[in-house]
């Protein structure tokens, strides 16, 4: 028995859940260009390469929500006959590109803040960059907290990862605001502004590894944790009716897990009856935060005296 309906890809393209999650990430996307652009000017203008870093942090940002804007439709889109398990790893492609973008980004930054380290800036960092990284602590905290909020309303995974995103980049301009400050309480120190460059490269390689090393275990197959698959066990084991169940398989489709098994049932039960029981069991996995699919197979329970 297939279960062809699911609580995440089965959803239209134009339903208000992706148009609030477009939304939201639209939102996002224009605030991260509009601090990309007064980071880069600003670090530009007050000679702080960390500043400057931090820029192309927000920068690369954009590539997160461009993904969600353009992805969000196509991985909700309900299954069809080239896509008979929905679209769902589209989402996780996206998620590899985006994860492999950062981590370029995060070592080439990194390389050229250590690089930079041997020479002494011919300035020391001015109040304009300090300023536009604490507006940009501020605002992109306030981004957080939005998508974290509509994320968590529409059960978006998407969105919930979208919006840490935003916060790794008000955290990783905290050294930003630090090594500044330090710099204009001791000129002496620029050195601090170099050593803040690197220190954002590391956040950068921190959330890129967090959002590539999952989304690339999906594509390999990778299945839920023996934690989970016990209690998803637990789930159907004392349903009245069922007499044991084996060979649960799961596989990551998008956000959600697609989940297979085997259903043992009394073997003088009838084929409606098994039926029926089968959908019960299916209605209590898909009540599982995570399962999107499932696909049960019924078969006769057979204890060691009977065998």
């Amino acid at each position: 028995m297939h279960v062809n309906k699911g609580k995440i890809m089965r959803i239209s393209s134009r339903s208000p859940r992706v148009k609030i999650m477009q939304k939201v990430t639209a939102w996002g996307l224009v605030a991260n260009l509009g601090l990309a652009a007064i980071k880069f000017f600003a670090g530009t203008l007050g000679h702080s390469n960390a500043l400057v870093a931090d820029a192309v942090h927000s920068l690369t940002d954009t590539s997160t929500d461009i993904a969600v804007l353009i992805g969000a439709p196509r991985w909700s889109a309900p299954a069809d006959e080239s896509h008979p398990h929905g679209h769902g790893r589209i989402e996780t492609l996206i998620t590899v590109f985006i994860g492999l973008v950062l981590i370029a980004a995060a070592v080439g930054l990194g390389f050229k803040a250590i690089s930079d380290l041997q020479t002494a800036p011919d300035k020391s960092p001015g109040w304009i960059a300090f300023w536009a990284a604490c507006a940009s602590i501020i605002i992109k905290e306030l981004l957080y907290r939005w998508n974290a909020h509509v994320g968590r309303r529409v059960k978006s995974s998407a969105i919930i990862a979208n919006a840490w995103h935003h916060r790794s980049d008000a955290l990783s301009s905290v050294p930003v605001v630090v090594a500044l400050l330090g710099t204009r309480i001791q000129p002496a120190w620029t050195f601090l502004d170099h050593l803040g460059a690197i220190i954002v490269s590391l956040f950068i390689l921190q959330a890129a590894w967090k959002i590539f090393w999952p989304a690339l275990k999906q594509l390999s197959d990778t299945g839920a944790s023996k934690e989970e698959i016990e209690e998803l066990y637990n789930m159907i084991r004392y349903v009245d009716g069922v007499r044991d169940a084996h060979a649960l398989r799961t596989r990551n489709i998008g956000p959600g897990l697609q989940v297979d098994l085997h259903l043992q049932v009394d073997p003088e039960l009838s084929v409606r009856d098994g039926h029926t029981l089968a959908g019960v069991a299916k209605s209590r996995l898909l009540e599982h935060k995570n399962v999107v699919d499932v696909l049960i197979h019924i078969e006769p329970f057979e204890d060691e005296e009977s065998k």
